[in-house]
């Protein structure tokens, strides 16, 4: 007999390609870019980023220098966006590969006047209403004209572009453009991220950062997911038990039986990313006659293990896998049911070292 003791995810590179090309296509002639920040939200920014090479991405964003230079043997001919800008200790990143920073303070622009590096023009991050990062019109005003020609793109963020309705979405793309007036006439801009491909072509401008939907998630939820599931996790049941009426479990005994039960004890649990929320409310899939039967978690998530109700199946027996993200419970659902964003739930997950991690090309 063999069977699993550890979870699995598989990633699919051919369905990510295939969201990459669909939001390409909705925000043309834009530059569609791939963010890959986070490791790619945890599923290997490598593998993404050799995966969108190869099907033509030649822009790519990162949050940090030293994410810059472990992608470019990957994507030698593309240009790295690097988000959170450059300074004393990423600086060496950026001079290696050959990265492109976007200052977002005076600080960081006194900094890079300091250390250009030969043949890099940044981009310049301005505020727009998100009040994160970026330099207001008061503080461009005090720039010079050859300052402000200087920069390659002007970039800033949307903080609503989540609801279509919402009115930051029309304040945030009229500041931006009296920013781009004013300012930067002849600089190529970029505003949205992948909720923003969905807002219309006037949020597009010369650039769109593909992130999340690229991955899977619904990041525009007042309409149908348009994009694919590109994830698979599971993990393999070590034991079933039979579980008497009034027996109490798991820690700090949050579920008593109602009536007789029979549980299974999947190897999985908050050590490995799934969250905790997911206590007495989450669910782990099992399939019998080819159809998907959510099985409730019951009691508490522990570190390596959950435990679910499989009363009402016949044919699970330990090795079988269930089911924690598929086709037929996504990420989206996942993340509502722990009440949390998919964003997080797959950051988490992906930079798991104990999965056996799979790549579906």
């Amino acid at each position: 007999m063999s069977i699993y003791t550890t979870p699995v995810l598989n990633i699919n590179l051919k369905k990510l390609t295939e969201n990459y090309n669909l939001l390409k296509n909705l925000c043309a002639p834009a530059i569609p870019a791939a963010v890959i920040k986070d490791d790619a939200y945890g599923l290997g920014a490598i593998k993404v980023a050799e995966a969108l090479y190869a099907v033509g991405c030649r822009h790519f964003f990162v949050a940090h220098g030293i994410e810059g230079m472990r992608i470019r043997p990957s994507v030698p001919e593309a240009e790295i966006f690097v988000l959170q800008g450059i300074g004393e200790e990423s600086y060496p990143c950026f001079k290696t590969a050959r990265l492109t920073p976007v200052i977002c303070s005076q600080e960081m622009l006194t900094f890079w006047e300091q250390h250009k590096i030969e043949g890099i023009r940044p981009a310049i991050q301005v505020e727009t209403g998100l009040n994160r990062l970026g330099f207001s019109i008061a503080e461009l005003g005090k720039l010079s004209q050859e300052t402000l020609d200087s920069f390659s793109y002007v970039l800033s963020h949307l903080a609503c572009a989540d609801e279509q309705a919402h009115f930051m979405n029309n304040r945030q793309l009229n500041n931006f453009k009296i920013i781009k007036t004013r300012f930067f006439p002849n600089t190529p801009a970029t505003l949205s991220a992948s909720d923003g491909v969905f807002l219309g072509h006037d949020f597009h401008f010369d650039m769109t950062r593909l992130g999340a939907a690229m991955y899977g998630i619904n990041t525009a939820p007042y309409r149908e997911n348009q994009m694919q599931n590109i994830l698979e996790l599971k993990a393999p049941v070590l034991q079933i038990k039979n579980l008497g009426k009034g027996e109490f479990v798991g820690y700090s005994a949050t579920f008593r039986a109602p009536i007789d039960m029979r549980t299974a004890i999947v190897s999985i649990g908050y050590g490995d990313g799934l969250p905790r929320s997911l206590s007495n409310r989450g669910k782990v899939i099992f399939y019998e006659n080819g159809k998907p039967h959510f099985c409730q978690i019951l009691g508490r998530v522990s570190m390596d293990n959950v435990i679910c109700d499989i009363t009402s199946l016949t044919n699970v027996k330990v090795g079988d896998f269930g089911y924690f993200i598929n086709d037929d419970y996504t990420v989206d659902d996942v993340a509502r049911d722990a009440g949390m964003i998919a964003y997080e739930l797959i950051s988490n997950l992906g930079k798991n070292q104990r999965f056996i991690k799979s790549y579906i090309k």
